[in-house]
């Protein structure tokens, strides 16, 4: 269509940038002012209606009536069409602002706006300043999904369309902005102040033109009805004291009633809100007529001609009312029943210094004084923003004579409130709904809270110090690595990087220099409790893209530019901060612990008492060969329903497994540690153990088949090779007679001559270079065994390049400790997979140990790039070997 790209033209112009913040704060100053005034105007004209037919016919009929019928509307609206609009609506705003994935559109936005005008013009004793804050909030949201942004910017605008809703509701522009900062976003950064002030401000204005209020500020309107003398603050004191004790309360009747209505009486939410509807009509039926319009009796107390009788009425009847309606779920805020209860309990007060008083010739303040800065004093109770409850007072007002007396009732107040029950209302309705936010981060984000362990690469692809010239050069080529660290028994001794490569052009080096003649013997390095800052100062002040992490002189992690801005993209898309559903974590429920002196550490997960020996055996040759620990788990399974911390299990037959892999440990002399996990998934408690106790190698054994649908190797096994981040070594015993594994148990260690022919398929890069690192290891476990290094050809490739071969020939000879025979053997076969197995199958191999690493055994199979084709085509022993993942 030819309109197509004239309209994504005119998005990209809209895009979101810094010098379209006017535009968009203006823009949702403007709906959210529309929103705000059609909001009030729908409610007045509703219960004006309601009003005036219950002076026409009878009140103890039409009032229920109205309440039953609307408020069933209202219900089923909400509980059909988008239920997110249920309650106030602040705190599933809070919660969107806090990354918390709930609904915030233009669905929410059009039922929050009908649900309320019928809620609240059914005479439920309930604001219309709360929904008409998540009703801009939604349409912000709006905004910002068809002009798109960043999840960061979204918040921003998400949380000016919630301050711009608050100003418009109240005319008050400046507690939009400081509700903002004080409650909701907790934001001072310079375009959240910006947007948010800029939004409020429209907000106000249009609100104030479009409700038929002037612009004017007529101060005296006020300022000649209230004063404030010396004496008065004694009672001031009494005020906030109270309101702090009846506003905790009232946030406490609020969770209360919430709990009546959904577990106690259980019904819909249309029958709920049907309900509150009747019974606020009855009451509302047998009380003097004033109050049936809950905005026109605040406007009595706060001019003075209620009486102490009425205002005591109101406090006690306001206060059963707004529980009686907001436990039902109706779409209302809290706002404005708690200045009306302000005003009356403030009222009361007022009322009583003036009869102590007055007896005794002192001048005090009118009760009208009292009745306004109780409405701040309640307000900060209720919603614990001491800044916000004085400013929106006094914007309503415009009267500094209230500037004192409301300091010290929100003062006193909040920390009365506080006291008595932490936390503010909107909390702890997220709270009841299994919502929990975390405190805001301390200043300075990710860079100051996080540190080099937290981001980390934690497994890293290291060089070895003897390394020749050439195959350096090649590991470059074959890697998207800008440096590698240099190691020797396991501890950092250099870097080496592609500076270095360059800088050694001009020496003329033969290709077999060893690494240690040109590496970097003295690199700068980090500790795993580094922050971000200081890792990102280091990287800057001396020019450089990685630093190895240490813990004492060992290597455990490297750390480059591109780990700090992916955490801090994280940080920026929320992943952090979305709460998960995470499955219980395995229990330890016995363990062995040995001496600490290996250089790393291997795990050997054991179930079966007939290959739990070979499998140790092959641990122990790697762990020797690579000065590691050995850690031995045996997983106990129970069902889903069951805690692993609460179920008994017995060990007795585990333990005993354990014990006998203790022996063998001593008897190779390499330090062993044991533990005995319950869980209600294996593969889970294989992943915790590898996080908890920073496995390098996990060595497993596999039966050679799965008849699970759409699983590769089975369910442990494959969650383990996609999951784990260290070495995964898969074993997968073999059933011919030259394997007697099958028939021998754990205490009885595997004959010499079981694997003397070695096969590895060669195909260069890094799969390869992983088998033949671990080859001189594994060999250990034969007699004189050999081993044929083998590369597959096409037929139609007359003279095969054997150079890989020869190559990986010349590594394993650099082996002191290797002095099996190792040959270089050409394969003609159309598929590798084929040309394996027809070798193993003529020439008897004992053992094909082919290599995995960075694609990972899973994509290998997958690609049908021969690793799992062969293990399944073949009755030897096959060791499949999947390289350290970055994470």
């Amino acid at each position: 269509m030819w309109y197509i790209p004239i309209f994504q033209r005119f998005r990209q112009l809209l895009q979101p940038r810094r010098r379209l913040a006017i535009f968009e704060a203006c823009l949702i100053g403007l709906v959210s002012a529309l929103a705000a005034v059609l909001l009030k105007s729908g409610v007045g004209l509703l219960g004006a209606w309601r009003v005036q037919t219950s002076v026409l016919l009878p009140a103890w009929f039409v009032l229920p009536g109205i309440g039953l019928a609307l408020g069933f509307l209202a219900g089923w609206l909400v509980e059909r069409v988008a239920p997110e609009t249920s309650g106030s609506g602040i705190p599933q705003v809070k919660a969107v602002l806090a990354r918390i994935p709930i609904a915030l559109d233009l669905r929410v936005a059009l039922v929050k706006l009908v649900g309320g005008i019928l809620a609240l013009g059914s005479g439920l004793a309930l604001g219309r300043e709360g929904p008409t804050v998540q009703v801009s909030a939604a349409l912000a949201a709006q905004l910002s999904r068809w002009f798109p942004t960043s999840p960061d910017h979204r918040r921003q605008l998400i949380a000016a369309g919630a301050g711009a809703g608050l100003a418009a509701a109240f005319n008050t522009p400046i507690a939009g902005v400081l509700f903002i900062v004080e409650e909701l976003l907790q934001d001072f950064s310079e375009f959240t102040l910006g947007t948010a002030i800029l939004a409020s401000f429209i907000g106000a204005v249009v609100s104030r033109l479009l409700g038929g209020r002037s612009l004017d500020l007529n101060l005296a309107l006020t300022a000649s009805k209230t004063e404030f003398f010396v004496q008065d603050i004694p009672f001031y004191l009494v005020l906030g004291v109270l309101a702090g004790l009846m506003g905790a309360l009232f946030n406490r009747g609020i969770i209360a009633s919430l709990t009546v209505y959904r577990r106690s009486l259980r019904f819909g939410l249309p029958a709920r809100v049907a309900l509150a509807g009747l019974v606020s009509g009855i009451i509302v039926a047998l009380l003097p007529l004033a109050f049936r319009d809950n905005t026109g009796l605040r406007e009595i107390l706060i001019t003075g001609e209620a009486s102490w009788s009425m205002a005591a009425i109101a406090f006690i009847s306001q206060f059963i009312l707004t529980l009686v309606a907001y436990g039902s779920g109706v779409p209302g805020g809290l706002f404005a029943p708690a200045l009306t209860l302000g005003a009356a309990l403030g009222y009361l007060v007022g009322m009583g210094e003036h009869s102590l008083l007055l007896p005794f010739g002192i001048a005090t303040g009118l009760p009208i004084t009292y009745a306004l800065a109780g409405m701040g004093a309640f307000f900060t109770a209720v919603a614990r923003v001491p800044i916000t409850g004085i400013i929106i007072v006094f914007e309503m007002t415009t009267d500094f004579n209230l500037v004192l007396p409301l300091m010290i009732g929100c003062a006193t107040s909040y920390l009365v409130a506080e006291k008595l029950a932490p936390g503010s209302l909107y909390d702890k309705l997220l709270a009841w709904n299994g919502i929990t936010i975390e405190k805001a981060a301390p200043a300075g984000g990710i860079m100051t809270n996080l540190t080099a362990k937290d981001v980390m690469q934690q497994q890293v692809e290291t060089l070895d110090t003897e390394m020749p010239l050439d195959e350096v050069m090649q590991a470059f080529a074959r890697s998207h690595h800008r440096g590698f660290p240099v190691v020797e028994d396991s501890k950092l001794v250099g870097i080496v990087t592609q500076s270095d490569l360059l800088n050694i052009r001009d020496r003329n080096l033969a290709n077999d220099t060893p690494l240690r003649q040109i590496m970097t013997t003295t690199p700068m390095s980090v500790t795993p409790i580094h922050s971000l800052s200081n890792v990102l100062y280091l990287l800057d002040r001396y020019q450089i893209s990685r630093l190895p992490v240490l813990d004492g002189r060992k290597l455990i992690g490297i750390i480059t530019r591109g780990d700090i801005i992916r955490a801090e993209a994280d940080h920026l898309n929320g992943e952090n901060a979305t709460p998960r559903l995470r499955p219980e974590p395995s229990y330890v429920v016995y363990q062995t612990r040995s001496p600490s002196i290996g250089s790393g550490r291997l795990l050997v997960p054991v179930a079966n008492p007939e290959t739990a020996g070979i499998l140790l055996e092959m641990a122990a040759a790697i762990a020797r060969d690579r000065h590691y620990e050995i850690d031995c788990v045996q997983v106990m399974l129970i069902p889903r329903h069951s805690s692993p911390s609460e179920t008994e299990v017995r060990t007795a037959k585990s333990r005993r497994l354990l014990r006998q892999a203790e022996v063998l440990a001593k008897k190779w002399q390499i330090p062993l540690h044991t533990q005995i996990r319950v869980t209600h998934d294996v593969a889970q408690a294989i992943l915790e153990t590898i996080n908890e106790q920073h496995i390098d190698l996990i060595l497993m054994g596999w039966k050679g088949s799965t008849s699970t649908p759409g699983r590769l190797f089975g369910d442990v096994v494959d969650s383990v090779i996609r999951q784990a981040s260290c070495e995964v070594v898969l074993v997968k015993l073999g059933t011919t007679p030259h394997s007697p594994v099958q028939t021998r148990l754990i205490a009885s260690l595997p004959t010499p001559h079981s694997f003397n022919r070695w096969l590895i398929p060669m195909a260069g890069g890094p799969n390869s270079r992983l088998a033949i690192k671990l080859l001189p290891a594994l060999v250990t476990l034969g007699n004189d065994p050999q081993i044929r290094l083998a590369q597959v050809f096409k037929p139609s490739e007359l003279k095969p390049d054997m150079s890989v071969s020869e190559q990986a020939i010349r590594q394993l000879m650099r082996r002191r400790k290797l002095s099996s025979t190792v040959v270089a053997l050409p394969v003609q076969a159309d598929s590798v997979a084929e040309g394996v197995i027809n070798l193993v199958k003529t020439e008897g191999y004992d053992v094909v140990v082919l290599g995995a690493s960075h694609e990972g055994l899973l994509q290998h199979a997958i690609q049908g790039n021969i690793p799992e084709a062969i293990a399944s085509g073949v009755e030897s022993t096959v060791i499949l070997v999947r390289g350290a993942i970055n994470k």
